[in-house]
């Protein structure tokens, strides 16, 4: 109950027009009985003390009140009014309001609008408690009750919008509604679409329970209904159901798609468990699960199996497969462990899942053609000097042949660099006090099989492991004080526990290979230098001119390697024909060819390399003419030359020479990658070379044997605005599976139909200009990659390879997009994997389309949903899954 001292005379403040003498009070005011009585002082009497307790106080705090007009107090009605931008506090409770009554009679408090200078209602009340805020045309709230009738209310609890027409409220946190409206969509006093609801029992941040509720789109009713609805409020992640999408497929049948149930462990460990279900008997499994730590580790882990028929039973072209496919990505805060870390990432399973899946979110991976893991743990010790260690598992295996290379595991040493003769104190100089070495172990059990012998036991019986020590040991010093020279020494030495003798048959005619379990080991080592410098060439033209000057950077060096043969671990065994004695064969081998390591080197060595790398630069002018300083462009990155000669041979001493390096085309946005080899040596009539020059063989002095061209470019509308700049690709569902970071060979939809990236995704808060749907600035994006092979090793002369993919999107309207991703052979002619995308932004729904219109994978599928997460099970999707007959 609100309750005021009684005055003898009711009063007006007024702030505005009047000047009066008015009576002063604080804005807080402490409310006690109805009735205020004088204090006397009475003198002490032996009267006994009542035993009738004192009535609670119904306040328990302070209220608090003010207006900006004024406030009248009227002892008659025994009421207090309160108008313009009038407020009253009373604990966690706030309502502010136009005009505010507080009736004393009746413990009520009223609140209500008030027309503003044009005639319109403004100042509606909010009544605010705790986190809840309600906005009604009028609100009547009971002290005693601490019940309230709202009319009109207008609230948001989490991504709903609830509007109700008469809202009762029990207590602070359950309130009854009649005739309610409740949406996800932005505009709330003309949704788009809404559920109407004859009566609701709402708890804020819980929870709303609704009787028969009706679906309505454009305030047209649908014949979508509940006889009852439970829709959560919770801001907290909560287990639930996903409902399954609808598709059709020609050999499976009809099919639902990724339903299953979400389980809401805990708050650092989910569970998503979906399956597919096919008429024609095929299944899929998948379990995803998602973890993080905050400031230790985050991951997630993904699950999927499928066993697919083909046809029909008893039908000759029916067939039945199980693909599988395991994804594990673990990442560590570098700040949890500075000294160790263990990451993850790992993407294996059966070679052909990603062809052979039909779910919809392996679409844009089927043309994956390799998949690779990694499993790594590392741990530094600190000191002089630092020891590293570290331990991995590796695996990568080729979609198309099955093979599968694995280390389980690898494990690696180091010891940083030592300077044994460098002084304690100041910088290292010269060739002695440079000289360091460092000291590297790595072994590894190394595993080569294929996919249909993964994890059998044939997987392990090949298996090949060992170790390698080193110790390089190198030095560099300046010499002319212009030229920087190093020298590098290294030793090795290999451990393995396998080898092979081999021997040769002449019954059968063939060598047969003998494997040798036990250690053994082999040496080696190699000596190198090298010496180089740069050279700069600068040309000025003057600063009055648009290219201002030209540099010319040359870093040209020498090189000399020598490697010894060590012939001690070679053997021999010599093939006899039987017919002519002559034609004998006496053949090398060694019983290290074919393990873990390779074999040493049985031949002498001795070769000197030379290599320039050449970079030109240029000065111009800006285009800016606020800018002070000119600007610096690159005609020429990085083209390098380079060959070597072989000292220790007496024919062919020459290498072909390599030429390497990129053409800048658009300054930082698009780079030609170029290369080609040139053999000096001329080919005789059955294409091998011969130690003759090519000029003295009718030819030119250079015979081009390969060259290739290849670039990559990507740009949208936002490079050519002012300041604007193209944004890369982050991590997504098609990269987690092995796939491109950007949509090159397509896009999946993801299972809400979206095509988005979350960086891509509209923002739907963003304040868009009045004609924005007149708009000349249409938003786009294109990709683009090209690539050129050319081969001439054996006179052939052909284009081996010759290739165009793009991708692109193009925002028609602000809310309408198509996008395409495609390529085109232009050696053999003919479009590669091909993708047409549709999406539409309905505001709070979302449609999209996705079109295959050819090729194996012709396919198509529909989505139209509530953007919402909370409603996202409130959609209609259908697709047209490819024909494996096809």
């Amino acid at each position: 109950m609100l309750l005021f001292p009684v005055l003898s005379q009711a009063q007006e403040v007024k702030t505005k027009e009047e000047v009066r003498i008015s009576a002063q009070r604080d804005s807080t005011v402490t409310v006690s009985d109805s009735l205020s009585t004088a204090t006397t002082k009475l003198a002490p009497t032996s009267t006994q003390t009542d035993t009738v307790k004192k009535k609670p106080s119904l306040l328990t705090d302070v209220v608090a009140y003010k207006a900006e007009d004024y406030m009248r107090l009227s002892t008659k009605e025994n009421r207090m009014y309160l108008y313009d931008q009038a407020q009253i506090t009373y604990g966690d409770m706030v309502i502010t309001a136009g005009l505010i009554i507080l009736d004393n009679e009746k413990d009520e408090v009223y609140a209500f609008g008030i027309p503003d200078s044009l005639g319109n209602y403004s100042q509606t009340p909010i009544f605010t408690q705790a986190q809840n805020t309600v906005r009604p045309d009028s609100i009547r709230f009971n002290f005693k009750s601490k019940k309230a009738l709202v009319y009109n209310s207008k609230t948001e609890e989490g991504a709903f919008k609830v509007k109700g027409e008469i809202t009762k409220r029990e207590n602070d946190s359950v309130y009854f509604m009649q005739n309610v409206k409740f949406t996800t969509s932005e505009n709330e006093e003309d949704p788009d679409y809404y559920f109407f609801a004859r009566r609701i029992k709402f708890v804020p941040k819980k929870k709303i329970v609704t009787g028969l509720v009706n679906m309505y789109i454009a305030d047209v009713p649908t014949p979508l209904g509940l006889p009852f609805g439970y829709f959560p409020l919770t801001e907290e992640e909560t287990s639930g159901f996903k409902i399954p999408s609808f598709g059709q497929s020609n050999n499976r049948g009809y099919s639902l798609q990724n339903g299953g149930y979400y389980f809401a462990i805990s708050d650092y460990v989910d569970l998503l468990a979906l399956g597919d279900y096919y008429t024609n008997g095929s299944y899929g499994i998948r379990l995803e699960s998602s973890y993080a730590l905050r400031y230790k580790f985050r991951g997630n882990l993904s699950f999927r199996y499928e066993n697919l028929l083909n046809s029909e039973r008893g039908f000759p072209d029916f067939s039945e497969t199980s693909v599988y496919n395991l994804r594990w990505s673990h990442s560590q805060d570098s700040k949890s462990s500075p000294s160790s870390r263990f990451s993850a990432s790992v993407n294996l399973g059966s070679s052909n899942y990603y062809q052979e899946s039909v779910n919809q979110t392996n679409t844009a991976n089927f043309l994956n053609n390799t998949l690779s893991s990694s499993v790594s743990y590392s741990k530094s010790f600190q000191g002089e000097p630092q020891v590293n260690v570290s331990v991995a598992a590796t695996h990568t295996q080729n979609s198309n042949t099955g093979a599968i290379n694995m280390t389980l595991p690898t494990v690696q040493g180091s010891v940083s660099r030592i300077f044994p003769l460098a002084p304690k104190l100041g910088a290292k100089k010269g060739i002695i006090e440079n000289i360091n070495f460092q000291y590297n172990f790595r072994g590894e059990n190394r595993i080569q099989t294929f996919d249909s012998l993964f994890l059998k036991p044939e997987m392990f019986r090949d298996a090949n492991f060992g170790a390698q020590h080193s110790i390089p040991i190198s030095t560099n010093f300046k010499l002319l004080n212009y030229l920087s020279v190093s020298a590098n020494a290294n030793y090795e030495e290999n451990w393995v526990f396998k080898t092979f003798d081999r021997s040769y048959n002449q019954e059968n005619r063939e060598v047969v290979i003998d494997t040798i379990d036990g250690f053994d080991s082999f040496r080696t080592y190699n000596f190198s230098t090298s010496m180089g410098t740069t050279v700069y060439g600068m040309m000025n033209f003057g600063d009055d001119k648009k290219i201002q000057a030209v540099r010319h950077v040359m870093r040209p060096s020498i090189s000399y390697n020598i490697n010894p043969g060590f012939d001690q671990y070679y053997d021999q065994y010599e093939i006899i024909d039987e017919l002519d004695p002559t034609r004998n064969q006496v053949v090398d081998y060694t019983r290290f060819q074919g393990s873990l390591y390779g074999a040493p080197g049985q031949l002498y060595s001795s070769s000197i390399g030379m290599s320039i790398s050449n970079t030109l630069e240029a000065k111009v002018r800006d285009k800016d003419s606020t800018a002070t300083e000119a600007k610096k462009i690159k005609l020429l990155n990085n083209f390098s030359v380079s060959t070597a000669y072989n000292l220790a041979v007496d024919s062919l001493n020459l290498s072909p020479v390599s030429m390497r390096g990129s053409i800048p085309i658009i300054q930082d946005k698009l780079d030609i990658n170029v290369g080609a080899n040139l053999d000096i040596y001329a080919l005789n009539n059955n294409n091998r070379r011969v130690d003759k020059l090519n000029i003295n063989n009718g030819g030119s002095l250079f015979r081009m044997t390969s060259a290739n061209v290849s670039f990559g470019y990507s740009l949208s509308s936002k490079d050519f605005e002012l300041g604007g700049e193209n944004k890369d690709k982050s991590e997504n569902e098609t990269y987690r599976n092995g796939g491109r970071r950007d949509d090159l060979f397509g896009k999946s939809p993801g299972l809400d139909g979206d095509f988005y990236d979350d960086e891509d995704e509209p923002d739907d808060d963003e304040e868009k200009p009045l004609n924005a749907w007149y708009n000349y600035k249409i938003p786009w994006d294109l990709r683009l990659a090209y690539t050129m092979t050319y081969n001439n090793n054996a006179r052939q002369n052909e284009i081996s390879s010759h290739s165009i993919m793009f991708s692109g999107d193009v925002e028609l309207a602000p809310k309408w997009g198509v996008g395409a991703s495609s390529g085109f052979d232009i050696k053999d002619g003919g479009f590669t994997y091909t993708q047409l995308r549709f999406q539409r932004d309905l505001d709070s729904w979302r449609m999209s389309f996705n079109w295959v219109p050819f090729s194996a994978r012709s396919s198509w599928f529909f989505f139209i949903g509530i953007k919402s997460s909370i409603l996202s099970d409130i959609k209609y999707d259908k697709r047209l899954e490819p024909d494996k007959s096809l």
